[in-house]
């Protein structure tokens, strides 16, 4: 069970992007953001912060934690 809930699919998405895009952005594989997207992998906060610039979204709308 995932410690948390990622959202960023839905906003990758509303911004146009493929996974391969959005990892470009930020500096990681694409195998990355495909594991962020099924909650497998707890991103870091630098991470987490150029994902959310990227996608123009706060941080706490992608990324949930109960």
């Amino acid at each position: 069970m995932p410690d948390f809930e990622c959202r960023l699919k839905t906003f990758r998405l509303m911004k146009g992007l493929t996974q391969e895009q959005l990892a470009g952005r930020v500096g990681v594989r694409r195998e990355t953001i495909m594991r962020l997207e099924k909650a497998q992998y707890n991103p870091s906060l630098k991470l987490a912060i150029d994902i959310s610039r990227a996608v123009e979204t706060p941080i706490e709308e992608i990324f949930l934690f109960p």
